[in-house]
Parts: C-alpha cells; structure tokens; sequence
C-alpha cells in the first residue's frame, strides 16, 4: 500500500516527535542490498524521520551473558544471522536516499577504536550531507565485547574517553588534537574530514551509569524498555548530570521504544507527555518487502499528525 509523503492529519491528534524506524535485522535481510534499499526508500517517501541499523560485530553460539531486553535472557538472533556493519550499511544507503536520517542503534562502543570510529562516521556523516546520527552503547555480550579486544569490565569508563576523544577529533584545532588516557594515546593527530555540524551522538541503554553518561556527554538518551516510575527516574538523573557538568538538559533528546504495528497518535502522544522528542520503533521480523511496506504505510496513516 503505498502513501503519499505528506498525509493530511486527524483534528485533535497531537504533534511533536521525530519518528524512526528499526531495520528487521531478525529477518536476516538487513544485508540483501534490494531490500535495505526499498525499505529505506518507502521509510523516506513516507515521512519517517530516520532509518536505524543495529550492531553485532559477531554472535557467538553459546554465551552465558544475560541479554537485558527480554524477559529470557536471550537475544532471540542465531548466531549467523546477517548482521553488516551498521556504518558501513548506511553508507550504503547515504547513496540511495535523499533526506532519509542514517542512524546507529546501538552501536556498540568499547568494539571500536575511537580514532578509527572518528574518520569512518565523519566520512559518512560528509557524505551523506550531514544526515549521520550515532546512538551508541557498552555492550551486554561480554564474549562479543572480549573478542573484539576490549575488557568487558571497564568498558563504560573506555566508553567515556572515547566520547570525550570523538569530540576532540571532530573538533576543529588547527594544532591537532593530544590526548593521554586510560585506555588511548596520541599526540598532534589531524582527522578531516569534519562532520557537516555537530554530529549527534546518542547513548542507549536502561541503566543509571547510561543515564549519567547521557547527561554528561551525550546530545541524546534513549532507555527503550524502561516505562513509568523508572523512565522518569533515569531521565531525572540524566538532567541533574547534565546540570552539574554545566550542560542544558532540555538540549538532550530522549529517544523512546514502542513497535510499528502497535503505534498510534494516541500511544505516540502518551510517548510525548513522557518526554520523547523522538519514538524508535521496532519492525516485526518481516522478510517479505511488500508485506513490509505496508507494515510501515499503515503505521505512517496512523501517525499522520506526528510524521
């Protein structure tokens, strides 16, 4: 069922947030290049805000990590699932779209050297005309995280220096960037090219010590999962450190979950009175393009008001 861009909105219903959508990566179809394109075309063409690819940089078959999102403890993926790597993926569909948002969630921080990490989204940040925006996290598979060469133990502390180095090299300093860490070193470092504007870095994740790190250095927060007493909570703590390290809180966006074949103007207007500036949805494992088309134009009719 194909919409046009604009729908024309309901009276009454309510406006106010940015709406992206999940990449079906359970579908095993995020790597089929027809695919990925058509879907992220159809999520264009219907007024969707941005489209967001996940990261595994590997599964493993058997781990004893707890996955935090399901009541199982399982990440509900098989461990050959397809799964590109989510910078090269949109990339990829930079070229293919034209005003489409490109969007990490999550990227998993402590599998990337922040140097590297800092060429590779500036590049697709430039070459995308600016549409780039990171949300990224520390990881809950430990055997993931270990073999990609990181210590699961201290990765939210390298996470922390490694925002704090993306934003130096991002930076524009005409002496080059220094920087002596924890966990990096080097001196005198150049990296062009540089972002469009500030490119938007995002931290995911349901935690207290995520939340603290949102406020402290992040441009958005987005705990999916997390609902009332507790959703308040951590966006309250991720304000207060956003005051004590001298930072506007109402400058730093609050991304919230629900899922595209349950969302309404109703449920996306309760999302907004909860403070989201932006709802990410969630697909349905769909492998099927037309039946994923009209998943998202349905959805984009319900929205109408919101998109």
């Amino acid at each position: 069922m194909e919409i046009p861009l604009k729908v024309e909105a309901k009276a009454g219903a309510k406006a106010g947030a940015k709406v992206g959508i999940i990449a079906p990566v359970a579908s095993g179809v995020t790597a089929d290049p027809d695919w990925m394109t058509a879907f992220a075309l159809h999520l264009e063409a219907c007024g969707f805000e941005s489209i967001i690819v996940v990261e595994h940089t590997i599964l493993v078959t058997q781990y004893d990590s707890v996955y935090p999102y399901d009541r199982s403890g399982g990440v509900g993926l098989a461990a050959d699932c397809p799964i590109p790597d989510p910078l090269d993926l949109l990339g990829f569909l930079a070229g293919r779209t034209t005003r489409l948002g490109l969007a990490t969630g999550v990227l998993v921080l402590p599998n990337h050297h922040p140097v590297v990490l800092a060429k590779r989204a500036a590049s697709v940040d430039v070459l995308s005309g600016g549409r780039l925006r990171l949300c990224v996290g520390v990881g809950w598979l430990r055997e993931e995280v270990e073999a990609c060469g990181a210590e699961f133990d201290s990765r939210g502390r390298r996470a922390d220096e490694q925002l704090i180095v993306l934003r130096a090299l991002w930076a524009d300093r005409p002496e080059g960037v220094s920087h002596h860490g924890e966990f990096f070193n080097f001196d005198n470092a150049m990296c062009y090219p540089k972002p469009v504007a500030r490119l938007p870095i995002h931290i995911g994740g349901h935690s207290r010590a995520a939340a603290r790190r949102a406020g402290r250095y992040g441009d958005g927060f987005q705990p999916l999962g997390v609902t009332g007493a507790e959703l308040e909570s951590l966006i309250a703590l991720m304000r207060a450190e956003a005051i004590a390290a001298g930072r506007d809180p109402k400058a730093i966006e609050v991304s919230l979950g629900h899922l595209v074949t349950k969302i309404d103007s109703e449920r996306a207007g309760h999302l907004i009175d909860q403070g989201a500036d932006r709802i990410v949805l969630a697909m349905p494992p769909v492998s099927e393009i037309d039946q994923a088309h009209d998943i998202v134009s349905d959805c984009a009719q319900r929205l109408a008001s919101v998109l």
